[in-house]
């Protein structure tokens, strides 16, 4: 099932060219990963998903973009959102306690039982493998966990809005590899309930996690394939460079 269909994808900052007629397909329950050097597009094509590149008013885009079959455009952007939840670099918890910080979304929307609340709280922690660490400290703050606590509970954040899409943003380039396993173990798991798109500077991570990796170079798709074609016969010349390291 498709659930991304992007066609001529072009998009600009001003005069400067961020993507360049990029078409491809997210489907369902996989987790894409996509890889390239610095300013290469990928963060630019992540945050095109949920439209937060709107937010930049030097933005523009044409192309067709769809999400189950409907142009994102024409999609209430809260609603998008709160469907194609993303998880940046760097962990943002709220200055609120580990529970407060889960449970913020559902209560935005209005949702006020508690015991309704606890119920999705410990189910989101759970899937973002952190439950066993935090839950006879669920009132503590947030900022009292460790680094790769808090992504994982920013991970749990997003799950607990019952999203259909994650967007991971380099989620572990300031973790430890200890936190990157648990982060990737988390990934793993919910692709069996969700889509992930994953855009990492790690070729390894991709390499682990991703079913699919497309590869961006200067604003391009150079390459889209399932990872072990990409990571051991890739069909350009560009991609194998880029996987040997010689250049990015």
């Amino acid at each position: 099932m498709v659930i991304f269909d992007i066609k001529n994808l072009n998009t600009w900052f001003d005069s400067t060219q961020a993507l360049k007629s990029v078409s491809m397909q997210v489907l369902a329950n996989e987790i894409l990963s996509i890889i390239g050097p610095s300013n290469s597009g990928k963060t630019t094509f992540l945050r095109m998903l949920n439209r937060l590149n709107d937010l930049n008013p030097h933005f523009k885009m044409n192309g067709d973009v769809r999400f189950d079959g409907e142009d994102i455009r024409k999609v209430d952007v809260e609603l998008l959102r709160r469907k194609i939840g993303m998880v940046f670099a760097l962990p943002l918890p709220l200055p609120l306690s580990i529970f407060d910080n889960v449970a913020y979304g559902m209560r935005m929307a209005g949702i006020k039982n508690r015991k309704c609340l606890a119920q999705v709280v410990e189910n989101a922690l759970k899937q973002a493998y952190l439950w066993e660490e935090v839950k006879d400290r669920l009132a503590e703050s947030a900022f009292k966990l460790s680094g790769g606590q808090q992504q994982r509970l920013c991970i749990a954040r997003t799950l607990a809005v019952e999203p259909d899409v994650i967007l991971f943003d380099e989620p572990c380039s300031g973790l430890d590899p200890i936190s990157t396993a648990k982060v990737e173990d988390a990934m793993v798991k919910l692709k069996e309930k969700y889509t992930i798109v994953l855009v990492t500077n790690n070729v390894k991570q991709a390499a682990r996690v991703g079913d699919r990796t497309a590869f961006f170079l200067s604003g391009e798709l150079i390459e889209l394939d399932k990872t072990d074609k990409i990571f051991t016969v890739p069909q350009d010349k560009r991609t194998d460079g880029y996987i040997r390291g010689k250049f990015g």
